[in-house]
C-alpha cells in the first residue's frame, strides 16, 4: 500500500497482516503519516495504491454490519457538545446496540461526577475519557486508536492501556499510533515505523 499527499510520498510498499490477539504500533515523527495510515485502515480515506481488507473484503466497501467490527478513535473526541456525558454514552450505546451498565463505565472512567455535564464544559482530559469510553460500548473486533493517551493523567493512561491489553488478549486486535510505544509493547506486537 502507498499513500501520497500531493507530490510527497508518506509511505509506500507497506504490507502487513494483523491477526486476532495482535497489536500493531505505528510510530514515527509528526507529519510522517501516522494519522493518515489509521484513517486509511479505518476506511475513512483511500490509499493511493494498494488496498486494505477486512475479512477478505475491501474496507471501503464494507457493509454496515461488517463496518461495526472496526472502531476508530482519532484526535477528536466524537462527542456531541450539547449532550451530557451520559447522553453521549447512551447515544453511542444505542448506535452500537450495546448493552452496558453506563453507571459502572462512568465510575470506571472517573466521569461519574461529570455524568450530567454537557460535553462542551468538560476538561480536555474528561473529554478524552468520555470519547474513549465509547470503545467499551461497541463489540468491535479491531480498535484503531490515534494517540489514545493524549490529555490523560497517569491513572487514565493505566486504565486505557489495561483495556487495550484486555481487548487483545480476549481475541481482538488493535492498531495504535503513538509516540510512547513502550506503554503498549507486548510480545508479538507489530511495529510499523514511518519516516
Amino acid at each position: 500500500m502507498a499513500v501520497w499527499r500531493g507530490e510527497r510520498c508518506l509511505f509506500e510498499a507497506l504490507d502487513f497482516e494483523l491477526l486476532p490477539k495482535q497489536l500493531a504500533l505505528v510510530v514515527g515523527p509528526n507529519g510522517s503519516g501516522k494519522t493518515t495510515l489509521l484513517r486509511v485502515l479505518a476506511g475513512l480515506a483511500l490509499p493511493t495504491a494498494g488496498s486494505v481488507t477486512w475479512n477478505g473484503a475491501a474496507v471501503a466497501s464494507l457493509q454496515p454490519e461488517q463496518r461495526a467490527d472496526i472502531a476508530y478513535r482519532g484526535h477528536l473526541d466524537g462527542l456531541k457538545k450539547d449532550l451530557t456525558v451520559r447522553e453521549n454514552l447512551r447515544f453511542h450505546c444505542a448506535l452500537w446496540r450495546g448493552d452496558l451498565a453506563l453507571d459502572g463505565l462512568l465510575l470506571q472512567m472517573k466521569l461519574d461526577g461529570a455524568a450530567d455535564t454537557r460535553a462542551r464544559y468538560l476538561s480536555a482530559g474528561q473529554r478524552r475519557r468520555a470519547g474513549l469510553a465509547m470503545l467499551k460500548l461497541s463489540a468491535a473486533k479491531l480498535w484503531i486508536l490515534d494517540e489514545p493517551m493524549t490529555n490523560l493523567d497517569t491513572e487514565g493512561r493505566a486504565l486505557i492501556a489495561g483495556w487495550i491489553r484486555q481487548h487483545v488478549s480476549s481475541g481482538g486486535s488493535a492498531v495504535i499510533a503513538t509516540h510512547q510505544p513502550d506503554e503498549f509493547a507486548a510480545p508479538g506486537s507489530l511495529s510499523i515505523e514511518l519516516a
